[in-house]
């Protein structure tokens, strides 16, 4: 055999070769695709990011209990604050009730 036909044959060899793995690539690429639309892959990783944030949120709350509870302590003393205040007579003034009260 020449040293053309057996460069030739080589050559088509090797095409071949590398058409059978673009054509695999393209059939993997294909079935994953059509498995999950692009917003159904986007949602996945948004909740698969989520999940992630929650199980931190919940390994720094128990490692921090005491400043869990007075975070909270502290929320719940602000929402409260007007009825503690009229308990000790503190009562805040309304803008308006002073606004008229001037004139």
């Amino acid at each position: 055999m020449s040293d053309r036909k057996a460069q030739m044959l080589a050559d088509r060899h090797l095409r071949n070769s590398a058409r059978a793995l673009v054509d695999a690539d393209i059939e993997n690429l294909k079935a994953t695709c059509s498995g999950k639309s692009l917003g159904e892959r986007a949602f996945d990783r948004v909740r698969e990011g989520a999940v992630d944030v929650y199980e931190e949120a919940v390994e720094v709350a128990e490692n921090n209990k005491g400043a869990l509870a007075a975070l909270l302590a502290a929320i719940v003393v602000w929402f409260a604050r007007n009825p503690i205040l009229s308990i000790f007579g503190l009562e805040p003034e309304d803008d308006e009730e002073t606004a008229q009260d001037d004139e």
